[in-house]
């Protein structure tokens, strides 16, 4: 739950946090046997990335393309980033912790989300904040944590990455998922 001063800049810079703790711990466990602890932590990456990315599909590029001068190019550059990540994502998802290719597809996926994150948290967020209000900059906090419990839970590489249609399909996607995640034990620690 956000608090009365978050911000969508403070709420999506506390996930890449989350996120590079995460990348930490697996690279930690390189090496050192443990495939099963490696490949929950994998899964539970998968799926924070993916309602982080939905969250900044759904409201923060449509806020940085109305708000930010020469934003239509910024969000575009944003959204081929998450559909090379989500690609990855799906790729990894679908290949074993004890995989030759895992450690590969792991490392592709960490230095392209660790670039992703330096580019957000150092041009297109300090942009929004410059030429959005302080109100609409907390709006959109709340929005991207309300849609983030309802986003999918998995990769989807071919669903829709822009609104209208990706705020339509979000949540029927995202309850398909976490049926499939209860049903398969996925994301229980």
């Amino acid at each position: 739950m956000t608090s009365h001063g978050d911000t969508v800049v403070s709420v999506l810079t506390t996930d890449h946090r989350e996120v590079e703790q995460l990348f930490e711990q697996l690279e930690a466990l390189r090496g050192t046997g443990d495939e099963e602890r490696r490949q929950q932590l994998t899964e539970k990456v998968i799926t924070e990335l993916v309602k982080h990315a939905i969250a900044e599909e759904a409201y923060l590029y449509p806020a940085t393309r109305k708000f930010v001068p020469g934003g239509d190019a910024l969000a575009d550059r944003e959204l081929s980033e998450h559909a090379e990540a989500e690609q990855l994502m799906k790729e990894l998802e679908g290949t074993g912790a004890d995989d030759p290719r895992f450690d590969q597809l792991l490392s592709q996926l960490t230095s392209t989300i660790r670039q992703h994150i330096q580019e957000e948290e150092s041009t297109l967020f300090p942009q929004l904040e410059q030429h959005a209000d302080s109100e609409e900059l907390r709006e959109l906090a709340g929005k991207i944590q309300a849609v983030k419990k309802i986003a999918p839970t998995r990769p989807h590489p071919s669903a829709p990455d822009t609104p209208p249609a990706n705020k339509l399909l979000a949540p029927g996607v995202g309850l398909v998922d976490r049926v499939r995640d209860l049903l398969s034990g996925r994301g229980k620690e």
